[in-house]
């Protein structure tokens, strides 16, 4: 009786272990994060093919301890700009710091803006949706993995399970229930990726060129925001049109330029707050730098400061 009972706790321990430790096949993995990959998609414009290859192969189809222990399903290390929770893990030298999320989606997410606020990746945004294979060889070159032989191991893996698919045009009914379900938490909007608009970064700020008609009205509703954002994020009171070839930003602008932009020489057909578009800066902290009140002029040929505060005379 008693070698009965212990046997029986003995596979009742094992069935939970198993449990615990339930390894996924490749396709089990594809088929649980496929959609997660797609709003993701939508919201930023990478690929969800990619983003499904990457997946795969950095999480080791969701059985690696990183993405076990930490959900992180990407690799991503810690970098100077991380402010999250961190782990640590032998990987090209010991111990080395990763990022630690609280959900797989979470994961996900932080994947998207790592390479969308990265420069060195901003001229992968210029290429197609369905340019998987530029995009692999893309983030090779860039710099994403060490391993000479990266961009070939996603291109197998979305050619053997024809992620690609995913990447083909959804009607708007499809965006819109993608969207309603996986809304990242901290309320960030959701774009199309299929619009034939050019989005591109400065100073690592997402931005648009305004085409003839456009409003500020329409300029939201096609990128998912609230009108009085449009108006915020371009320093415009309610009310402005916008105007042909003017740069809009579609997110909060900074508070400086990028540091290869130190000063700009004021021309005579210049306004400050087309400096604060041409740089990414915000109008008033423009002013604050270069010791100027709202609205006042500065002299042609005078230097505007982008970063640093202008020295007192």
């Amino acid at each position: 009786m008693i070698r009965k009972t212990l046997l029986s706790s003995f596979f009742i321990v094992l069935t939970v272990v198993g449990l615990a430790q339930r390894i996924y096949t490749r396709e089990e993995y594809i088929k649980k994060y496929a959609e997660l990959a797609v709003s993701e998609m939508i919201r930023s414009g990478i690929p969800a093919s990619i983003t499904l290859a990457q997946a795969c192969l950095e999480s080791g189809n969701g059985n690696s301890e990183l993405s076990v222990k930490s959900n992180n399903h990407f690799g991503i290390k810690c970098k100077s700009s991380w402010r999250g929770k961190r782990v640590y893990h032998d990987d090209d030298a010991k111990g080395e710091c990763f990022r630690r999320y609280k959900s797989v989606e979470e994961s996900f997410i932080d994947h998207s803006d790592f390479l969308m606020v990265n420069p060195r990746y901003s001229g992968l945004f210029d290429l197609k949706l369905t340019d998987y294979k530029g995009w692999a060889r893309g983030l090779k070159k860039a710099g994403y993995a060490t391993n000479p032989h990266y961009a070939n191991h996603l291109i197998k893996i979305i050619e053997e399970h024809k992620l690609y698919l995913y990447d083909e045009g959804l009607n708007q009914s499809q965006i819109a229930r993608i969207q309603r379900k996986h809304v990242p938490a901290d309320g960030r909007s959701l774009i199309n990726p299929y619009q034939t608009r050019k989005v591109v970064l400065r100073n690592g700020l997402k931005s648009i060129v305004v085409k003839e008609g456009d409003t500020f009205q329409g300029i939201a509703q096609e990128f998912g925001l609230k009108e009085w954002e449009v108006y915020a994020y371009n320093d415009y009171k309610k009310g402005k049109k916008p105007r042909e070839n003017e740069i809009l930003y579609i997110e909060s602008k900074r508070r400086k330029a990028e540091k290869k932009h130190k000063t700009h020489r004021f021309e005579a057909d210049d306004t400050m707050h087309y400096i604060a578009q041409r740089y990414g800066v915000k109008l008033k902290r423009l002013y604050r730098l270069n010791r100027l009140k709202p609205g006042e002029r500065p002299e042609i040929g005078s230097f505007i400061f982008l970063r640093k505060k202008k020295p007192k005379n």
